[in-house]
């Protein structure tokens, strides 16, 4: 594998959720960049796959983060085969169109928010741990998602477990700025993966919307989420730390609704060189 600048030499990261998607961008680009790697994920099969292709510097490690005990074998596994832990992505998540508050069931709750809230929690509480004990500290980095940052139709309980992952940054920043242990989170836009388009036309139609939604003009992809969390495990960031760092294409500087509305109208109107002629000014 090509290396670039060996930005994370001599680095030891866990990724969870690694085996497809943001995770196993960043898994790429930490490996090229020379940290050695935990992949960790339930998808045993993907997750195996992908370190015999990154080679001898990465561990697969088939593991739950809504189990205790599975978290805090990753963090083993890394001090155990690489002598150490210096970042941990807490990356795994999970999303879904859940309907209305009104109407979402109590199963989707427990579902979503045991993935994306509680197992983010026990990633930053057993890398923590280890990166106190080590006495050099660390880089904790956690997505959560521009739906943390603003209310979602129909997604209630994925923002509010976003929001909560903003939150628990905030708190281990606090926390482990005196060890030396940085946390911050990035958001997320509109990123092509299995997740967002499981199938070709799914994502067609996702990237479309992820360009028009995003001011810059263009999807979000894996490797977009990687660079900035490869900024975030570096020393370029030390001091750095309690952020939620936006990589949205600027979807977050803007209310798209607002966007939808400007697109309906003439653009000549816009510019101020002719009328509105929008259906709500005729008869």
């Amino acid at each position: 594998m090509a290396r670039l600048d060996g930005r994370l030499d001599g680095k030891v990261a866990v990724i969870t959720g690694a085996a497809s998607g943001i995770g196993e961008g960043a898994a790429r680009l930490f490996v090229e960049e020379g940290a050695r790697v935990i992949i960790g994920d339930i998808q045993e099969e993907k997750a195996r796959a992908l370190a015999s292709e990154l080679g001898p510097s990465t561990r697969a490690v088939i593991a739950d983060v809504r189990d205790d005990a599975a978290v805090a074998g990753l963090v083993a596994t890394a001090v155990h085969d690489f002598g150490a832990l210096d970042v941990m992505f807490n990356n795994a998540g999970v999303g879904m169109i859940e309907g209305p508050i009104a109407d979402a069931s109590e199963e989707t709750f427990d579902f979503v928010t045991a993935i994306n809230l509680k197992g983010v929690w026990l990633g930053i509480k057993h890398a923590a741990r280890q990166m106190r004990a080590q006495g050099r500290g660390g880089s904790i980095i956690s997505t959560a998602s521009v739906a943390g940052l603003h209310g979602f139709e129909r997604q209630a309980i994925y923002g509010m477990t976003k929001a909560g992952v903003i939150s628990l940054t905030r708190s281990a920043a606090a926390e482990g700025g005196p060890h030396g242990v940085r946390a911050n989170c990035i958001c997320p836009g509109g990123i092509i993966t299995a997740l967002s388009a499981p199938f070709p036309r799914a994502e067609e139609i996702m990237r479309d919307r992820f360009s028009a939604i995003h001011p810059i003009g263009r999807e979000g992809t894996p490797r977009d989420i990687a660079q900035a969390a490869l900024w975030l495990a570096g020393d370029e960031s030390t001091l750095v730390t309690g952020q939620a760092i936006a990589v949205d294409g600027g979807w977050s500087t803007v209310d798209a609704r607002w966007q939808t509305l400007l697109g309906q109208m003439n653009p000549a109107r816009l510019s101020g060189e002719a009328p509105d002629q929008t259906p709500a000014d005729t008869d």
